[in-house]
């Protein structure tokens, strides 16, 4: 059974990536167009914490490669999670909103693999994935990186415990579209609007209120600033390299029991997208 599962989520991720590298490629211009642009809003996102490291020469106990480091990980994590749950996955409220879960519910196959498989976008995603790579390749050569295959692994173990985390928040407070379906719409944008704002400075100095904040109610400080500090020697114990998947694995079970509460109200009160005081063009 689970062998029968993993070979029909890796024939739907290969048609929705055949699906992808169609639409990419329609058109030259378009291509060129989509791909340049999201290099180039991707990395001036970053420019100002960059820059902040370039003239202070790094960023508290951060130097300025491991800044880099840091921000070349954030910028992975979000190509991550773009690349899986693209085409609203990630930005589930406006699935919820709109009533498009509907179209979703009555395909022949379980909801979790619909969204595990439906916003895979491989081609899109790798406008932010190649500088995402570059700037992890030029911190690790000023670094002096020599990684073996124990901090690879870890590295990965990591990267994919931070890309559950920020998942996690958007589905979690996206749940809320369950509830409020047009009030909520937008609340996955704005919940991970302030992730992608906060996530490329390094936390450490903060209070203790701030920084537990950061680590718990908007958990931030999870999709870059703590796994990097384990990568890179700043943590003062190897224990804190367990710390970010078992915030995983907490965040998403909160986020996985909040939508199964809104799929139970759903299931009752249907979608007002159809109604003719609620119809969303």
């Amino acid at each position: 059974m689970a062998a029968e599962r993993i070979r029909k989520l890796l024939r739907l991720w290969r048609l929705y990536a055949y699906l992808d590298f169609m639409w990419m490629t329609r058109d030259l211009r378009f291509f060129l167009h989509c791909f340049l642009s999201d290099t180039i809003l991707n990395l001036a996102a970053v420019s100002g914490t960059f820059l902040l490291a370039e003239r202070f020469s790094g960023l508290g106990i951060w130097s300025q490669p491991q800044v880099v480091f840091l921000l070349g990980y954030g910028m992975l994590v979000g190509g991550l999670i773009n690349t899986l749950f693209g085409f609203n996955v990630l930005y589930i409220s406006r699935r919820l909103g709109r009533g498009q879960l509907d179209h979703t519910l009555i395909q022949p196959q379980p909801l979790w693999l619909s969204l595990l498989t439906e916003g895979f976008m491989p081609i899109s995603g790798s406008a932010i994935l190649l500088p995402a790579a570059g700037l992890l390749w030029w911190a690790g050569h000023a670094l002096g990186l020599n990684p073996g295959v124990s901090w690879w692994a870890l590295f990965v173990v990591q990267v994919f415990a931070s890309a559950t985390v920020a998942t996690a928040f958007s589905f979690l407070w996206g749940s809320l579209a369950f509830w409020a379906p047009h009030a909520a719409e937008e609340i996955s944008s704005s919940a991970l609007r302030l992730v992608n704002h906060l996530k490329p400075f390094p936390l450490d100095g903060s209070g203790p209120l701030l920084m537990g904040g950061l680590l718990s109610l908007l958990p931030v400080g999870f999709v870059a600033w703590y796994p990097c500090r384990f990568l890179l020697g700043l943590a003062p114990s190897t224990w804190d390299g367990a710390i970010t998947p078992l915030a995983a694995l907490v965040f998403a079970l909160l986020a996985s029991w909040t939508f199964a509460k809104g799929k139970k109200h759903y299931e009752r009160t249907g979608s007002s997208r159809y109604l003719s005081f609620g119809h969303r063009s």
